[in-house]
């Protein structure tokens, strides 16, 4: 059997258990950039029609440019990066997977329901989340040391120059990628692995055609092809997150890491402390395995006095 696999979100219960309305919360428990891409208009046919050729491919290319994709990796684009990771065990042979906790749960779980052992000490895969969720961690290249590596970089575009995309060359390594963070659209449902033809070319057969909607190929290479409002949000959420950072420390939190998408602090009593944020209707991410970390994403621009109120 997995594990219970715990995540941000579940406003809806919060709503139960504190009361307001769900307008009246203010959602902080999820790493997801509150300013979104502006979808802009989408044709009527991105809607009826079945996904052409040539918009997955016009996907497909802008992804390759905006990471600078090497030519010999392979580029799969999916319904969110979580359908890949549901699968990406499937791969190899069952085995033992090294994944360092504390990161990101669902590829534990993954690799648990495909028969596999998880440790921490070594396996066939390892499993790295960079940077990590929670706490922002970077991997250097040289602790890639098992035969295959899967780099989940679903937060790396807030710093795309601590990217590994370069190892995507090799033939034991697939690089995850996450549109929903970054843009700030996570109900779209859109991911990327990009690595080993080999590999990726068995993702796309288990995941089958016509994968991404019509209105995700629309809005993901527009988005892609838009570096300049890539640069500006970059921009804002290093303002934003040393905003958060001083408000919470001056509270009496000490700041442990993060991204500048979610901040981790130490504080004395995580529950307490998202209980009280809760009566001032704002959400936040607390951990099972840690009393002390409270995990806090960025309030949209109309937000900020409400997340310092309840503070």
């Amino acid at each position: 059997m997995s594990r219970h696999r715990d995540h941000g979100g579940g406003l809806d219960a919060a709503v139960a258990r504190y009361g307001g309305e769900r307008s009246d919360w203010i959602d902080l428990s999820t790493g997801i950039n509150p300013d979104p891409y502006p979808i802009g208009e989408i044709g009527a046919d991105a809607w009826s029609a079945l996904p052409d050729a040539a918009a997955q491919d016009h996907l497909i290319q802008s992804a390759r440019a905006f990471w600078n994709v090497p030519d010999e990796a392979a580029v799969l684009a999916a319904p969110g990066a979580s359908s890949l990771i549901a699968r990406i065990p499937a791969l190899w042979p069952q085995g033992r997977a090294r994944i360092v906790t504390p990161t990101y749960n669902e590829h534990a779980g993954a690799f648990e329901a495909h028969g596999w052992d998880v440790g921490e000490d070594f396996g066939s895969v390892q499993v790295a989340v960079h940077p990590n969720n929670p706490d922002g961690r970077l991997w250097n290249a040289a602790e890639f040391t098992a035969p295959f590596t899967v780099i989940d970089e679903s937060f790396c575009d807030v710093a795309p120059e601590t990217s590994h995309i370069d190892r995507t060359t090799r033939d034991d390594t697939i690089v995850l990628k996450s549109f929903g963070k970054f843009w700030g659209l996570a109900g779209l449902r859109l991911g990327f692995a990009i690595g080993a033809p080999a590999l990726v070319d068995r993702l796309a057969t288990m995941i089958g055609p016509w994968a991404v909607s019509g209105p995700a190929l629309t809005i993901g290479a527009a988005a892609l092809s838009d570096p300049e409002w890539a640069a500006e949000t970059r921009a804002r959420l290093s303002e934003d997150a040393a905003r958060l950072d001083a408000l919470v420390t001056d509270k009496g939190a000490r700041l442990v890491g993060g991204t500048t998408l979610f901040r981790l602090y130490d504080v004395d009593d995580a529950r307490a402390w998202q209980r009280r944020l809760a009566e001032g209707r704002v959400w936040s991410r607390i951990f099972p395995y840690s009393e002390r970390w409270l995990r806090l994403g960025l309030p949209p621009a109309t937000g900020w006095d409400q997340v310092e109120a309840a503070l």
